[in-house]
C-alpha cells in the first residue's frame, strides 16, 4: 500500500518508544486485517482518537513452547470445566470489556471496539474461546487469526482458573490450525508462566511477513 493510501500506516519501527504509532484512522475490518499483518493493533480509550500501537519487544508464545503447571494440570484433568471455541463471542467480548480488574478503573474495550470484532467474527476472523462450569459461563478470550498466526485481545474470568484453562484450551485449538505464533502484545507475568518470550519487534515483523497473507 502506498504512503498516503487509503489502508495506510506508517513502518511498525517508527513507533515510540512506548510503543505509540500512529493516531487516527477507523475500525473497519479492512483496516484491522492490514494492521495486524504488520503488527499494529488498535488500544485507546473511550475520550481518545483511535490510537496504534507496536511495541518492541514484543511478548508472544509459540504453541510448542506452552508450560503449564502442575496445579492447572489438575484443574484441567478434574473435568471441572468444557469448552468451546466460537459458540459465545459476543458474551465472551462483553465480559472481557466489564469484568472488573483489580487495579482498573475502566475499560479499553470501548463499544466502537466491540462493534469492530464482532464484524471481524462474523468474517470469520475474530474467534472466542468460551470455558462453562456447570452450565454457566465462567472465563474465556478472544483474538484475531490472521493466517498462521494468532493475535490474542483480552481474556476474563468469573471463576478461579477459567481464564488460565482457556489459554490451554486456546493453543490446543490452535494446533490444529497449524498456527506457529501467539501474539501476546503486552508482556504480564500471567503469559510469561504460560512460556511467553519476548523477542525483538523486529524478529516479530519478520515472522508475520512469512505466517500472515498481506
Amino acid at each position: 500500500m502506498p504512503e498516503g493510501g487509503p489502508l495506510w500506516f506508517p513502518p511498525a519501527e517508527r513507533a515510540l518508544e512506548g510503543g505509540l504509532l500512529m493516531a487516527g484512522g477507523d475500525l473497519s475490518p479492512e483496516r484491522l486485517l492490514y494492521a495486524y499483518a504488520r503488527g499494529i493493533f488498535p488500544w485507546y480509550e473511550e475520550d481518545s482518537p483511535i490510537l496504534w500501537w507496536s511495541p518492541d519487544p514484543r511478548c508472544v508464545l509459540f504453541p510448542e513452547r506452552l508450560h503449564v503447571g502442575a496445579s492447572l494440570r489438575r484443574v484441567l484433568k478434574s473435568g471441572r470445566f468444557s469448552f468451546s471455541v466460537d459458540a459465545a463471542f459476543s458474551r465472551v467480548i462483553r465480559a472481557c470489556a466489564f469484568t472488573p480488574r483489580p487495579g482498573q478503573g475502566g475499560t479499553w474495550l470501548v463499544p466502537a471496539m466491540v462493534e469492530a470484532y464482532e464484524r471481524l467474527h462474523a468474517l470469520g476472523y475474530a474467534h472466542s474461546v468460551e470455558v462453562w462450569e456447570e452450565g454457566e459461563l465462567a472465563g474465556g478470550l478472544y483474538g484475531v487469526l490472521r493466517g498462521r498466526a494468532f493475535f490474542g485481545e483480552s481474556m476474563f474470568h468469573l471463576r478461579p482458573d477459567a481464564s488460565k484453562a482457556a489459554v490451554v484450551h486456546l493453543i490446543s485449538w490452535l494446533r490444529e490450525q497449524e498456527v506457529a505464533v501467539v501474539d501476546c502484545q503486552q508482556t504480564t507475568p500471567h503469559m510469561l508462566r504460560f512460556g511467553a518470550e519476548e523477542i525483538p519487534r523486529r524478529e516479530f515483523l519478520s515472522l508475520l511477513r512469512r505466517l500472515c497473507p498481506r
